[in-house]
């Protein structure tokens, strides 16, 4: 059930955003590889289907006012959760979620190295955060959706492989056994056995290795996802969208 209870005052980080509905929020968060490996057509190509997608985002009645999104990069400037178009300087306390129906998409490049463990670890931060703020301003909120992106291996600042991912495990199994969010992790390009196994590890119930850059259909599935979620799907729903876009078959279609 929504909650109609409208918070007197909004958080600090909305302050320029007028809210004009008190409907019930999906966080939802884009964490993507933006490292030297995706240079050339593939950053190209992710650019061309957020832009597209933040079209698509606006005109959707049901997920405009509802879904708020937030983006987490890694590659060329470290880790770094964008508000909208504008990366926030780390340690700032202002939420990078913007509503749907506001949200402009970054222009991303690419460069540097795969940090993806820190990464993932703001993900679930931000995730954590924004349904404290929700709760304060008496807001409900569906379960928040996190979207991880790569094309290679987790490494250190220095390139180098690391197994540091592990200790992201435990926490991820029970945030989601507790239903706190759900993690989808994607490899595209050429990524390798290596690192579908890392993803498959990260999460076992939504992880795909999907041949070239299908970010469109990807972004696509997110809607698809958060709107079942908004409906109050059952999980078999969910496996249901996500098996038909690891074929890449337009499971936002069915």
């Amino acid at each position: 059930m929504r909650n109609e209870r409208q918070p007197r005052t909004l958080p600090a980080s909305y302050a320029d955003i007028e809210f004009e509905n008190n409907a019930q929020r999906l966080p939802l968060v884009l964490c993507l590889d933006t490292s030297s490996s995706m240079t050339g057509p593939p950053i190209q190509t992710l650019n061309d289907a957020l832009r597209s997608w933040t079209r698509e985002l606006h005109d959707d009645v049901s997920l405009s006012y509802s879904v708020e999104v937030a983006v987490v990069t890694f590659g060329g400037q470290g880790v770094c959760a964008w508000r909208g178009a504008q990366p926030l300087p780390p340690q700032v306390p202002v939420s990078p979620f913007v509503p749907a129906h506001a949200f402009q998409a970054p222009v991303l490049g690419a460069a540097g190295v795969t940090l993806l463990t820190e990464a993932l670890e703001l993900a679930v931060r931000i995730v954590a955060d924004r349904k404290a703020e929700l709760r304060a301003g008496g807001l409900q909120y569906y379960r928040p959706q996190i979207c991880l992106v790569t094309d290679g291996l987790p490494t250190d600042g220095t390139g180098r492989w690391t197994n540091a991912w592990q200790r992201l495990v435990p926490t991820l199994t029970d945030d989601q056994l507790a239903r706190k969010y759900r993690l989808y992790a994607i490899g595209v390009g050429d990524i390798s056995d290596m690192g579908e196994q890392v993803l498959k590890a990260l999460a076992p119930a939504f992880n795909a290795r999907l041949h070239g850059f299908p970010f469109r259909e990807l972004l696509q599935m997110m809607s698809a996802s958060a709107n079942a979620e908004q409906r109050g799907a059952g999980d078999e729903v969910f496996e249901k969208i996500f098996a038909q876009f690891r074929t890449q078959r337009p499971a936002w279609e069915a």
